[in-house]
């Protein structure tokens, strides 16, 4: 739904509460964040102020999310699916989307993953593991990690990193030392990552503009 005027709530299922389900996602990291309920009243409130809003079962009312942490959503897209019974909802998180403070309420493993790439494994899989776990970083901002130091410092102290790292990787390459190159390398990529999240750039939308060019 590109907005509010394009979309009838008749489209809709709701179930004999009144209620429909509601994926919640990072739009720059693509995790899921948290699953939560919407009436009429919350989706219409949603799609007016482009903050997520919904209906707590606990507690029997509307709530906005982030109205008493802070940690609101702005709402980037919203689908619903092919039964018209369930909605996603692209976000971009200001802060944890769990009660707990974590990045994302689906944080316990109920099948680990196992040991040992799979014979047919992504080798950029790192990536996307890396994303989110810079994204979990800017959310939570734990005490003693260096990718909560650097978003804390901000845009300036975050650009110097990629400039430095930068030069790094020409000395190395100059130097024709590979040890040197890969590690300087990997410390490039890291932080142009966090400066990418800084900036609610996706990496998926860096990786589309080289397909665009290929």
């Amino acid at each position: 739904m590109t907005g509010a005027e394009e979309f009838a709530v008749e489209k809709l299922r709701f179930d004999e509460k009144g209620l429909i389900p509601v994926i919640v996602q990072d739009a720059g990291s693509n995790i899921i964040l948290t699953l939560a309920y919407m009436n009429e009243e919350s989706l219409q409130k949603s799609l007016a102020t482009k903050e997520t809003w919904f209906w707590s079962r606990s507690r029997q009312r509307l709530w906005h999310k982030g109205e008493t942490s802070g940690h609101t959503q702005r709402i980037v897209s919203m689908r619903y699916d092919c039964d018209g019974d369930a909605l996603v909802v692209m976000v971009e998180p200001s802060g944890p989307a769990c009660h707990t403070g974590a990045y994302s309420c689906f944080s316990t493993d109920v099948l680990p993953q196992t040991d040992g790439e799979p014979v047919h494994a992504d080798r950029f899989a790192i990536l996307s593991e890396l994303e989110e776990l810079i994204a979990a970083r800017e959310a939570e901002r734990p005490e003693g990690s260096y990718t909560t130091y650097l978003f804390e410092k901000g845009v300036d102290k975050i650009l110097k990193k990629v400039g430095e790292e930068a030069a790094e990787v020409i000395i190395a390459a100059k130097n024709r030392n590979r040890e040197e190159l890969r590690y300087e390398a990997s410390d490039l990529i890291f932080h142009l990552m966090v400066l990418l999240r800084e900036q609610n750039l996706p990496l998926a939308e860096v990786l589309k503009e080289l397909q665009r060019r290929r």
